[in-house]
């Protein structure tokens, strides 16, 4: 009978873990800090706001409403007219890059800054 794996084979698996484990690791230690919030609705530019300073920004739009907190360096939806608020109970986002969406009211808090880069790079 004939072996499944050889020795080679899981050799290259234990490199091929190891780079991979090394290589989130190393990415997960870059900081990609934002300065400012940008909130959009329906696509069109509702405010953009410091990063660094505390505030609540009540988003409108018709009967639509939506709370975003700005607290400490990081966004967060804390109330929301939709059903299903799916974007209350996301987590706080802190990372240039990072959203919230909620698709219901159509509006979109992303946070922009310093550290927006590409995801992936392809060749």
């Amino acid at each position: 009978m004939r072996e499944f794996f050889r020795k080679a084979d899981l050799i290259l698996m234990a490199v091929l873990v190891v780079t991979g484990i090394a290589a989130s690791v190393c990415l997960s230690f870059q900081d990609s800090v934002g300065d400012r919030v940008v909130i959009t609705v329906a696509g069109e530019l509702y405010g953009t706001y410091p990063l660094a300073e505390d505030r609540i920004v009540t988003v409108t739009s018709g009967d639509h409403a939506n709370t975003v907190e700005i607290r400490d360096g990081t966004v967060r939806v804390t109330e929301a007219s939709c059903k299903n608020q799916i974007c209350v109970k996301h987590a706080s986002i802190t990372r240039a890059g990072e959203s919230i969406i909620c698709l219901p009211n159509r509006v979109v808090v992303r946070i922009d800054g310093k550290g927006e880069g590409y995801d992936a790079i392809s060749s």
